[in-house]
């Protein structure tokens, strides 16, 4: 259904956590031109009733009609990701196999196959984080770090590429990516485990698991997920952080950066660029805000 700007951009706050299975809530822009002219989506897994088509619908005040429609039983996340083109971040290139000549000298390979699993580089929010993963690399020597919300595994790759003997752990709510992300291991020749140059996986939401908490404290993190759980688990996460190590977050649209940005700064968290000098703000759709704890 049509929704405006302004509705699209509350989404991300917009919570089911009382239903056993909640719809997959998603956006779009389709034409750029027209800025406050979006699109709401919700992809169920039955066939839903009254009730939970109206409160979608009252997600969106604006719409005026709705569509709702049977989907052909497919793996519709795989089929998604097919045919991607590789991007780049830096010296990161994340590519698929049909893809692998792509590659150039010097390029730090991210192998990220078409699967079960959100995450190969092409949405804005995962870039962001590679490119803010390759500008750290320049001046930091990060030793332990965690990658929350890891879907594919491609940032918890991305670290372990760019710093290879950091001991990384990653974490995933959803098993499924969890399982998937172990397979991309070895496809991008990389180890399972807690040892130095070893990513070690495992299944929770946010900090909610003892793995997570008897590596900490880590000098790198990294949580690629939505603005209201990034704002809802800032006092772990912020607590797992060490004194001078570096937060990566995205999964936010601009709107909502102020608010995340507060949220970490309530626990001491402050922009890195800040923490070094005079702030410079790039204004886009989907920022990657980089904290850090001074």
């Amino acid at each position: 259904m049509r929704c405006n700007r302004a509705e699209a951009e509350a989404l991300p706050e917009a919570g089911f956590e009382d239903m056993a299975d909640p719809p997959t809530l998603m956006v779009d822009e389709p034409d750029p031109a027209a800025p406050d002219d979006w699109v709401m989506l919700a992809y169920f897994n039955d066939a839903p009733d009254a009730a939970l088509v109206a409160r979608v619908r009252g997600l969106a005040p604006s719409a005026t009609a709705h569509v709702l429609e049977p989907l052909a039983d497919a793996d519709w996340v795989t089929m998604s990701q097919q045919g991607l083109e590789p991007v780049r971040a830096g010296r990161f290139v994340a590519l698929t196999r049909d893809h692998l000549d792509a590659a150039r000298v010097g390029d730090i390979v991210l192998r990220v196959e078409a699967g079960q699993a959100f995450g190969t580089g092409q949405h804005m929010t995962t870039l962001g984080c590679l490119a803010a993963l390759a500008a750290l690399r320049r001046g930091h020597d990060f030793a332990n770090i965690a990658d929350l919300g890891t879907g594919t595994g491609i940032l918890a790759f991305a670290a372990a590429r760019a710093w290879p003997r950091a001991r990384v752990i990653a974490s995933d709510i959803d098993p499924v990516a969890v399982r998937v992300a172990r397979q991309n291991l070895g496809v991008n020749r990389l180890r399972h485990g807690r040892g130095a140059g070893q990513i070690e996986l495992v299944t929770c939401a946010g900090m909610e698991h003892q793995r997570l908490w008897a590596r900490a404290p880590y000098d790198l993190m990294c949580a690629n997920i939505l603005a209201g759980p990034l704002i809802a688990m800032a006092g772990p996460v912020s607590a797992a952080l060490a004194p001078g190590g570096v937060l990566v977050l995205a999964g936010l649209l601009d709107s909502q950066r102020r608010a995340v940005e507060r949220a970490y700064a309530a626990f001491g968290l402050v922009p890195l660029d800040a923490a070094h000098g005079p702030r410079q703000r790039r204004t886009v759709e989907w920022p990657t805000v980089v904290l850090t704890r001074p």
